[in-house]
Protein backbone atom coordinates (compact mmCIF):
# COMPACT_ATOMS: atom_id res chain seq x y z
CA UNK A 1 0.00 0.00 0.00
CA UNK A 2 1.42 3.32 -0.95
CA UNK A 3 1.36 6.08 1.76
CA UNK A 4 1.04 10.01 0.57
CA UNK A 5 3.53 12.23 2.67
CA UNK A 6 1.38 14.84 4.13
CA UNK A 7 4.91 16.72 4.69
CA UNK A 8 7.93 16.17 2.25
CA UNK A 9 11.12 18.29 2.20
CA UNK A 10 13.41 18.22 -0.56
CA UNK A 11 16.90 19.11 -1.16
CA UNK A 12 16.80 22.01 2.37
CA UNK A 13 19.76 23.96 2.66
CA UNK A 14 19.88 26.36 5.28
CA UNK A 15 23.03 29.28 5.21
CA UNK A 16 23.97 31.05 8.31
CA UNK A 17 27.57 33.30 8.45
CA UNK A 18 28.46 31.27 5.48
CA UNK A 19 27.78 27.94 6.80
CA UNK A 20 25.72 25.78 6.15
CA UNK A 21 23.71 24.83 9.03
CA UNK A 22 21.27 22.05 6.60
CA UNK A 23 23.25 20.73 3.83
CA UNK A 24 20.87 19.22 0.74
CA UNK A 25 18.26 17.41 3.45
CA UNK A 26 15.02 15.68 1.68
CA UNK A 27 12.78 13.89 3.98
CA UNK A 28 8.67 12.81 4.05
CA UNK A 29 6.41 11.99 6.71
CA UNK A 30 2.92 10.82 6.53
CA UNK A 31 -0.12 11.00 8.42
CA UNK A 32 0.12 8.23 11.30
CA UNK A 33 3.53 8.34 11.46
CA UNK A 34 6.21 9.19 14.65
CA UNK A 35 9.04 9.94 13.30
CA UNK A 36 12.38 10.44 15.64
CA UNK A 37 14.64 13.04 14.01
CA UNK A 38 17.57 12.08 15.64
CA UNK A 39 21.59 13.62 16.12
CA UNK A 40 23.68 15.35 18.60
CA UNK A 41 23.23 19.03 19.82
CA UNK A 42 24.25 21.39 17.07
CA UNK A 43 23.27 18.86 13.89
CA UNK A 44 20.51 21.15 12.67
CA UNK A 45 17.62 19.03 14.68
CA UNK A 46 15.87 22.83 15.60
CA UNK A 47 16.63 24.63 12.61
CA UNK A 48 14.99 21.95 10.65
CA UNK A 49 12.08 21.80 12.32
CA UNK A 50 11.52 25.66 12.38
CA UNK A 51 12.17 25.42 8.20
CA UNK A 52 9.26 22.57 8.35
CA UNK A 53 7.07 24.84 10.15
CA UNK A 54 7.71 27.54 7.73
CA UNK A 55 9.15 29.66 10.51
CA UNK A 56 12.30 30.02 8.31
CA UNK A 57 12.63 29.87 4.74
CA UNK A 58 15.46 27.73 3.08
CA UNK A 59 17.97 29.16 1.03
CA UNK A 60 17.13 26.29 -1.53
CA UNK A 61 14.96 23.57 -1.33
CA UNK A 62 11.10 23.67 -0.17
CA UNK A 63 9.06 22.48 2.05
CA UNK A 64 5.36 20.86 0.96
CA UNK A 65 2.54 20.18 3.05
CA UNK A 66 -0.04 18.31 1.35
CA UNK A 67 1.86 19.40 -1.43
CA UNK A 68 1.53 23.01 -1.54
CA UNK A 69 4.51 24.35 -0.92
CA UNK A 70 4.36 25.43 2.65
CA UNK A 71 7.11 29.12 1.84
CA UNK A 72 5.40 30.28 -1.27
CA UNK A 73 2.03 31.11 0.49
CA UNK A 74 1.60 34.70 2.04
CA UNK A 75 2.91 34.78 5.76
CA UNK A 76 -0.91 34.72 6.70
CA UNK A 77 -1.97 31.79 5.46
CA UNK A 78 1.45 30.01 7.18
CA UNK A 79 0.54 31.88 10.45
CA UNK A 80 -3.40 30.24 9.96
CA UNK A 81 -1.79 27.10 9.12
CA UNK A 82 0.65 27.02 12.46
CA UNK A 83 -2.84 28.05 14.78
CA UNK A 84 -4.44 25.31 13.38
CA UNK A 85 -2.91 21.85 11.41
CA UNK A 86 0.88 22.70 12.50
CA UNK A 87 2.05 22.82 15.83
CA UNK A 88 5.43 23.28 17.06
CA UNK A 89 7.00 22.85 20.35
CA UNK A 90 10.20 24.97 20.63
CA UNK A 91 13.00 24.41 23.16
CA UNK A 92 11.98 28.08 24.58
CA UNK A 93 8.52 26.64 25.35
CA UNK A 94 7.34 30.18 24.40
CA UNK A 95 4.86 30.27 26.82
CA UNK A 96 3.29 34.15 28.12
CA UNK A 97 5.13 34.36 31.56
CA UNK A 98 2.81 36.31 33.16
CA UNK A 99 -0.27 33.93 32.32
CA UNK A 100 -1.59 31.16 33.84
CA UNK A 101 -0.17 27.69 32.90
CA UNK A 102 -4.03 26.87 31.85
CA UNK A 103 -4.33 30.34 29.99
CA UNK A 104 -1.72 29.43 27.89
CA UNK A 105 -2.87 26.42 26.45
CA UNK A 106 -6.64 28.22 26.17
CA UNK A 107 -5.30 31.36 24.38
CA UNK A 108 -3.90 29.27 21.66
CA UNK A 109 -7.52 27.32 21.60
CA UNK A 110 -9.03 30.87 20.90
CA UNK A 111 -7.08 32.15 18.70
CA UNK A 112 -7.87 28.79 16.80
CA UNK A 113 -11.18 29.52 16.45
CA UNK A 114 -12.71 27.35 19.38
CA UNK A 115 -15.35 28.43 21.72
CA UNK A 116 -14.39 30.29 24.95
CA UNK A 117 -16.21 27.37 27.25
CA UNK A 118 -14.66 24.53 25.24
CA UNK A 119 -10.66 26.29 24.99
CA UNK A 120 -11.24 26.21 28.60
CA UNK A 121 -12.10 22.77 29.07
CA UNK A 122 -9.67 21.36 26.93
CA UNK A 123 -6.96 23.49 28.16
CA UNK A 124 -8.19 22.36 31.29
CA UNK A 125 -8.14 18.48 30.74
CA UNK A 126 -4.81 18.40 28.70
CA UNK A 127 -2.98 19.66 31.81
CA UNK A 128 -4.62 16.88 33.45
CA UNK A 129 -3.08 14.21 31.24
CA UNK A 130 0.23 15.54 31.56
CA UNK A 131 0.28 15.66 35.23
CA UNK A 132 -0.43 19.25 35.77
CA UNK A 133 -3.83 19.57 36.87
CA UNK A 134 -2.61 20.78 40.52
CA UNK A 135 -0.06 24.07 38.82
CA UNK A 136 -2.88 24.98 36.00
CA UNK A 137 -3.29 28.02 37.87
CA UNK A 138 0.19 29.13 38.32
CA UNK A 139 1.60 31.51 36.14
CA UNK A 140 4.01 30.29 33.69
CA UNK A 141 7.09 32.19 35.55
CA UNK A 142 6.35 30.16 38.60
CA UNK A 143 6.39 26.82 37.06
CA UNK A 144 9.67 24.55 36.84
CA UNK A 145 11.70 23.92 33.58
CA UNK A 146 9.94 20.69 33.07
CA UNK A 147 6.06 22.21 33.94
CA UNK A 148 6.88 24.22 31.21
CA UNK A 149 8.15 21.69 28.93
CA UNK A 150 4.53 19.88 29.73
CA UNK A 151 2.41 23.43 29.47
CA UNK A 152 3.98 23.59 25.90
CA UNK A 153 3.00 19.89 25.01
CA UNK A 154 -0.29 20.66 26.26
CA UNK A 155 -0.60 23.64 24.06
CA UNK A 156 0.26 21.41 20.48
CA UNK A 157 -1.81 18.36 21.37
CA UNK A 158 -4.58 20.33 22.59
CA UNK A 159 -5.43 21.90 18.93
CA UNK A 160 -5.72 18.86 17.25
CA UNK A 161 -3.06 20.03 14.64
CA UNK A 162 -1.98 17.48 11.40
CA UNK A 163 1.48 17.93 11.85
CA UNK A 164 3.34 18.05 15.44
CA UNK A 165 6.71 18.85 15.47
CA UNK A 166 8.49 18.90 18.68
CA UNK A 167 11.88 19.64 20.01
CA UNK A 168 13.28 17.50 22.85
CA UNK A 169 9.83 17.06 24.72
CA UNK A 170 11.82 15.46 27.13
CA UNK A 171 14.88 17.34 27.74
CA UNK A 172 13.57 18.33 31.28
CA UNK A 173 11.05 15.23 31.90
CA UNK A 174 11.77 12.69 34.46
CA UNK A 175 10.92 8.75 33.50
CA UNK A 176 7.73 8.83 34.60
CA UNK A 177 6.55 12.19 32.76
CA UNK A 178 8.35 11.23 29.93
CA UNK A 179 6.89 7.89 29.50
CA UNK A 180 3.36 10.33 29.83
CA UNK A 181 4.41 12.67 27.05
CA UNK A 182 5.59 9.85 24.80
CA UNK A 183 2.48 7.76 25.16
CA UNK A 184 0.22 10.98 24.40
CA UNK A 185 2.25 11.68 21.13
CA UNK A 186 2.02 8.29 20.25
CA UNK A 187 -1.88 8.64 20.47
CA UNK A 188 -1.41 11.64 18.48
CA UNK A 189 -0.04 9.53 15.19
CA UNK A 190 -2.77 6.68 16.04
CA UNK A 191 -5.34 9.15 15.40
CA UNK A 192 -3.95 10.01 12.01
CA UNK A 193 -1.51 13.14 12.77
CA UNK A 194 2.38 13.02 11.52
CA UNK A 195 4.33 13.86 14.55
CA UNK A 196 8.03 14.29 14.35
CA UNK A 197 10.46 14.33 17.70
CA UNK A 198 13.55 15.73 17.43
CA UNK A 199 15.80 14.17 19.50
CA UNK A 200 19.38 13.00 21.10
CA UNK A 201 16.84 10.86 23.60
CA UNK A 202 17.21 6.85 22.93
CA UNK A 203 14.02 6.41 24.72
CA UNK A 204 12.54 8.25 22.78
CA UNK A 205 13.97 6.88 19.54
CA UNK A 206 12.45 3.77 20.87
CA UNK A 207 9.77 4.75 21.07
CA UNK A 208 9.04 6.48 17.69
CA UNK A 209 8.13 4.15 14.59
CA UNK A 210 11.17 5.30 12.23
CA UNK A 211 14.30 7.63 12.64
CA UNK A 212 15.97 10.25 10.44
CA UNK A 213 19.66 10.68 11.24
CA UNK A 214 20.97 14.04 11.53
CA UNK A 215 24.76 14.59 11.47
CA UNK A 216 26.21 17.84 10.69
CA UNK A 217 23.34 19.40 8.56
CA UNK A 218 23.05 16.36 6.47
CA UNK A 219 20.92 13.46 6.31
CA UNK A 220 21.78 9.76 4.39
CA UNK A 221 18.81 10.13 1.26
CA UNK A 222 16.98 6.95 1.88
CA UNK A 223 15.88 5.20 -1.69
CA UNK A 224 12.28 5.62 -0.49
CA UNK A 225 11.71 8.58 1.70
CA UNK A 226 8.92 6.83 3.79
CA UNK A 227 11.29 3.68 4.37
CA UNK A 228 13.75 5.48 6.83
CA UNK A 229 15.64 3.06 9.26
CA UNK A 230 13.48 1.63 11.76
Amino acid sequence: MTTVPLLEAGRLTVRRAGRAVLDDVSMAVAGGDMVALYGPSGSGKSTLLAVLAGLEPPDEGDVRFEGRDLHGLPAEQRRALRRGRIALVLQAYGLLALLTARENVELALRLSGRDPAQARAAATGWLEELGLAGRAEHRAEELSGGEQQRVALARALAGGADLLLVDEPTAELDEANRDRALALLRAAAARGAAVVVATHDPAVVACCDRTLRLTDGRMPAPADPLREER
